[in-house]
Formats: C-alpha cells, structure tokens, sequence
C-alpha cells in the first residue's frame, strides 16, 4: 500500500514518541517507506478521538503496519502516542486491525515483541499468545539483550 507523504509524516511522528530510543525498536522514515511501497504491507492510523480517517490538522494517536504472506499476517508495528494512551484507543485500532486481517481472508496473525514491552496486555485482551521465544534478541543501547517473545492469533470459523 503506497502511502501519501503526509501519513508517512503521521507514522513517523507517533514513532518518534512511542518507542523508548534504548530499545532501537523504531523503523526510520526509509525503513517504513520501503515496508510500504512493498505490494503485501498495510498500515491504519487512529485519531485522539478515535477516528479512523484523519483530518489535516488532527493529532495522530497511533498506527499499525503488517504485512500479509498467504493466509497469515505479521503486525510489524503498533504505537499509540503516549499522551493518547490508556484512552482505549490501543483496543479500538487493534480491534480494527483484526476484523481487516480477517475481512482480508488471514487466517492468524503473529507478532513479536521484547520481553517485558506492556503491551503485552493488550494483546492477550485481543486472543494472542505465546508460541516462541527468541533468546536475547533485542539489545538496549547500553548493551544488555532482551528477549523477543513470538505471539500468535488464530481465527476460528
């Protein structure tokens, strides 16, 4: 899905603020650029009021970015700004997420995230679970390593 440059800006702006710099967990701009330009990757944003399309001069609160191969797909990126959380807006843009992926014909969806990250509540609110863990996958930038934890959603017909 190309992107317009203007939700690139949005993307980049709850990236900046919602991912801790020690964990170098944040794509930069080329990285989230490219990711789209790729036919299979897709991403959503959600507005302060919860708005799925967002006016020019509205905040973004948050984004999603995946990317679908067959019948499943990877949740590459979600934020919420941290000023926007603990409004429901996690729950909002990742229910929208899900009900897309399945409309998609997706029949699960994985993830992967750093040991201790919290939103791990948020995902096991939405039916994800652990399947895997890589062993000291994530360095902080003072050297210490952190597991990534592999979480899966399975949809049931």
């Amino acid at each position: 899905m190309l992107a317009p440059p203007d939700d690139i800006d949005r993307i980049m702006s709850v990236m900046e603020r919602a991912f801790p710099p020690e964990y170098g967990e944040a794509w930069n701009r080329r990285q989230v650029s490219d990711a789209l330009v790729v036919g299979s990757c897709r991403y959503g944003l959600i507005g302060a009021d919860g708005a799925e399309q967002l006016s020019v001069e509205a905040d973004t609160a948050g984004f999603f970015m995946s990317r679908g191969i067959l019948d499943e797909e990877e949740l590459l990126l979600f934020a919420i700004a941290p000023q926007y959380r603990r409004r429901g807006l996690g729950h909002i843009l990742l229910t929208r997420f899900i009900s897309s992926a399945k409309g998609n014909g997706m029949s699960r969806i994985f993830l992967e995230m750093r040991r201790g990250n919290p939103a791990a509540f948020l995902y096991a609110a939405h039916g994800f679970h652990e399947i895997g863990v890589r062993p000291s996958y994530y360095r902080t930038s003072g050297g210490n390593r952190i597991d990534a934890i592999s979480q899966e959603l399975t949809f049931q017909d």
